[in-house]
């Protein structure tokens, strides 16, 4: 590129990993499966991207500095107190079945691949990592309950340090060349990686603790200093130990989001959005560097390799890891079915592919198109597999549309019920013992806590659950339960009741970016709802027919019923919301908020309110 189109290629780096990320949410597909897809078709296949021309010397940097603020990312996803039910599980995973993975690598790539043990163990040792930038989207797509989810999360976060280093330490064994020296170097490094990126680490997240617990980060800076420090800690832990900055900047995430001293939720979510850029940058800028000739040299004794990955050295390290385990025939199945490789991967292999080459090694070139076969053939089959296999399993449920509803009096109570006698889940949570007490009695699941705490936010099973309904009389506790689930559940299906007020048309009583969707109308509050059933209103469920449609039904009841949900006649339930609202047709059922039975109103039709079980 010429030093004037240097801004479009920076320019449409951006514009391909974004867009291929948003194509991926909208077609439901592995997003790493288009960004590779976009990266090759503009560099090898078209031409249009050289990488090496647009950033020269500062790629290879660029693109480990930014794997580490990646893994800082995952590791503020961690939690201590899940180790307590998975960690030797985790541990042997990240050690044991490392070690298989990395011995059924080697051996293949040996013997299938043809190249010889040097390369074989490198390539190996790369592709031991599975990484949070493509096990977590899918974790988010899939959502698996039970312990098979905090298994994959930590995996996939921790052996992204586990390998890099590894592979660190066989390149320098490469270049020593003598086994008895080699094997010493290994060791030695292990021990210094583990060392100084653990120490690094938790000095760094310490630095931080105490910069916020004294108030000297405004919080404006607060994510950019965090963003400095991660940055700061990697190089530096890097120049006492090759590779070691990896495993600081995981570790510094993991202090920090397992501190209690300060708040972290402006980092936590400034680095969310941080990661994925880099992720989308990332991706277009390693697989736009492949050459095409690389790509046609890819025989079928590749896919034999990617084959012995998935078919045996996964395989083999989980049944390994997870031998009297306690785990289910269920949960070990998905887990062996379960490791796609990502970034890290790519990375390390694009930078010692390099290194190796500039020392004159042969078969040098293979690792990278190898490489990012394995992704792409990993990500291929994980990715458009295990969604259904973990329906199949029984670890996961198949769209799921049942309700986390925030508030258990007695009116919430009555929507809840009404919403499970239609097969909907329901979570009923509150600070309140009786309301939750009649609930139960109601046959509802129900959670105490408070619905800010980190504790609900950790503890409450959401297999089967995909909206949020916050209920309560204060409008504030609402809006702020919607902002705390919203990164779990996804904005679209966090909804609240209209604050008080606002209904009158006053101006907003709650920012907009500050509050869920409002349910039900306009003029739908707290306080409407609760004089309505006080006058005796039921929710009913109404199957709307050709004879009885909407028009009669809203004419049956003088415009007095408020419809709430509709389900169609495939059995997907839609809210009625301000900016939503529902269309009632012949077959669907409506469940909506009604004044007292009529004598007319039609066969099948159901109420669910109760008046004598009101407090």
């Amino acid at each position: 590129l010429m030093l004037d189109d240097i801004p479009i290629g920076l320019g449409s780096i951006l514009i391909l990993g974004i867009a291929a990320q948003w194509l991926a949410w909208r077609l439901r597909l592995p997003s790493i499966l288009l960004m590779l897809l976009f990266g090759i078709i503009a560099g090898p296949v078209t031409g249009f991207l050289n990488p090496d021309e647009i950033l020269g010397d500062l790629l290879l940097p660029i693109v480990s500095l930014s794997v580490a603020v990646i893994l800082f990312e995952g590791g503020l996803s961690l939690k201590i107190a899940e180790l307590r039910e998975v960690g030797t599980v985790i541990r042997r995973l990240i050690t044991v079945g490392a070690i298989v993975t990395w011995g059924i690598g080697a051996s293949a790539a040996h013997l299938i691949l043809g190249l010889d043990w040097n390369i074989a163990a490198l390539l190996g040792a790369i592709l031991i990592v599975t990484g949070p930038t493509v096990i977590l989207p899918l974790l988010r797509h899939i959502r698996p309950f039970g312990q098979v989810s905090s298994i994959l999360r930590w995996e996939g976060i921790v052996i992204d340090p586990v390998g890099a280093m590894l592979a660190v330490l066989v390149f320098e064994a490469i270049l020593v060349g003598q086994a008895e020296e080699a094997s010493t170097l290994i060791a030695l490094g292990i021990i210094n990686t583990l060392f100084v990126g653990g120490i690094a680490g938790a000095i760094a997240a310490g630095f931080i603790i105490l910069l916020l617990k004294r108030y000297w980060i405004p919080d404006f800076l607060q994510s950019p200093a965090a963003l400095m420090v991660v940055v700061a800690v990697s190089v530096v832990s890097n120049l006492f130990q090759e590779e070691s900055g990896l495993l600081a900047a995981t570790v510094m995430g993991i202090v920090l989001a397992n501190q209690k001293r300060v708040s972290i939720q402006h980092i936590i979510e400034f680095k969310e959005n941080l990661g994925v850029l880099l992720v989308s940058v990332l991706f277009i800028l390693l697989s736009a560097r492949l050459q095409l000739s690389e790509l046609e040299n890819l025989s079928l004794t590749t896919l034999a390799f990617l084959g012995v990955l998935v078919l045996i050295a996964r395989p083999a390290a989980v049944l390994v890891s997870t031998f009297k385990s306690g785990l289910s025939w269920r949960e070990r199945s998905f887990l062996l079915w379960m490791a796609p490789r990502g970034i890290v991967a790519a990375a390390v292999a694009s930078v010692f592919a390099l290194r190796l080459a500039e020392a004159g090694h042969p078969q040098a070139e293979d690792i990278v198109p190898i490489t990012f076969a394995v992704i792409l053939g990993t990500v291929a089959v994980y990715g458009l597999t295990a969604r259904p296999l973990a329906y199949r399993l029984q670890v996961a449920k198949p769209n799921p549309q049942g309700f986390l509803i925030v508030g258990a009096h007695s009116w919430a109570r009555e929507i809840g019920h009404a919403l499970q006698e239609k097969g909907f889940h329901v979570v009923m949570v509150d600070t309140n013992w009786l309301n939750l007490s009649a609930a139960r009695k109601m046959g509802l699941s129900t959670f105490y806590a408070s619905i800010l705490s980190q504790y609900a936010l950790d503890e409450i099973e959401l297999s089967g659950v995909g909206r949020l309904l916050a209920l309560t009389p204060n409008d504030g506790i609402n809006s702020l339960a919607t902002l705390h689930f919203a990164p779990v559940l996804g904005r679209e299906n966090i909804y609240q009741l209209t604050p008080e007020g606002e209904e009158s048309g006053r101006k907003e009583v709650v920012s907009q970016h500050l509050r869920g969707r409002l349910l039900f109308g306009p003029e739908i509050t707290y306080s409407y709802l609760t004089d309505r059933f006080r006058e005796g209103a039921v929710i009913k469920a109404t199957g709307l027919t050709e004879k009885f449609d909407f028009d009669e039904f809203m004419g049956l009841y003088s415009e007095s019923a408020i419809p709430l949900f509709l389900i169609d006649k495939d059995g997907d339930l839609a809210v009625a919301a301000t900016d939503s609202k529902p269309a009632p047709r012949p077959g669907h059922t409506l469940i909506s908020m009604v004044d007292p039975a009529k004598e007319d109103e039609p066969d099948g039709s159901q109420a669910s309110g109760k008046r004598g079980d009101r407090n």
